[in-house]
């Protein structure tokens, strides 16, 4: 299947790294212009490096850090000037810290809401008109399973995500006769550094081992195991492609069955 992404200018946001690396991996593999994006500059060096090693397409950086809207905004004008817009945008945030929801005060509120979100609205606002003036655009929202099944130690995840989901179910219908879709990728317990992460602040909490505590989550997961980033990125990379046409507004699990709402 011929995913039509060759040639298409695609920006990866929290792409040094992780989820967002691994979809940067797979995209430039189906021959698309990938531009990856984070705060660091030495971890973006690290991560086109690997990047070069796949024959296909091409890969380059920018500096962004979401947190600074100058930044951003610095950020978008270079993509314009350089590349001329963006046909696909992979919106990714780090995720905040974890512990009690009751504990956050209103100032790591508006901090973390300013990161998470408004962040992703920013970035959106500034490559959205180019993509419906050319009829054809893809955003895709990276956000988490919490928002449809809390996760207790996440309470600023979920309600921040939470505020992205009605985003992009919003715009998506705003901007579908253009040729853009929006969609919302919802993770479960992927393997990446943020999952062993979580662990770990869960045994502290707890009092239990790390193995005691992937135990537990695995029997919460009828696969019985976490995903693999790569399987992710599959996912990820046939939302923004071609072949995704007519679908938008949509939020996809890949979860291995673990969220139990239907």
């Amino acid at each position: 299947m011929d995913l039509g992404l060759k040639g298409k200018r695609a920006l990866i946001m929290g792409a040094s790294r992780g989820l967002g690396f691994a979809i940067a991996e797979q995209l430039k593999a189906e021959g698309a212009q990938v531009i990856i994006c984070s705060r660091s500059e030495q971890s973006l060096q690290q991560a086109l490096a690997k990047l070069q090693q796949i024959t296909a397409g091409s890969a380059s950086y920018i500096v962004a850090d979401l947190s600074d809207s100058v930044s951003i905004d610095a950020m978008a004008e270079q993509l314009h000037s350089q590349f001329g817009g963006i046909d696909i945008l992979v919106n990714n945030s780090g995720g905040p810290p974890p512990g009690p929801i009751s504990a956050v005060d209103t100032d790591m509120w508006q901090q973390q809401f300013a990161t998470m979100a408004s962040s992703i609205f920013r970035i959106t606002g500034h490559f959205l008109p180019g993509m419906r003036q050319r009829g054809w655009g893809r955003i895709l929202n990276l956000a988490s399973s919490g928002v449809l099944q809390p996760i207790p130690v996440l309470g600023i995840s979920n309600t921040i995500r939470a505020s992205i989901i009605g985003w992009s179910k919003t715009l998506s219908v705003e901007v579908a006769s253009d040729g853009v879709t929006v969609n919302t990728l919802l993770p479960g317990r992927i393997a990446t550094d943020r999952l062993q992460q979580l662990n770990q602040a869960a045994a502290d909490k707890q009092q239990k081992s790390v193995e005691q505590i992937v135990t537990a989550s695995l029997a919460d997961i009828p696969m019985g195991r976490f995903g693999e980033v790569s399987e992710f990125a599959k996912v990820a990379t046939f939302l923004v492609s071609e072949c995704s046409s007519y679908m938008t507004g949509g939020l996809i699990r890949a979860d291995g069955g673990a969220i139990k709402s239907i």
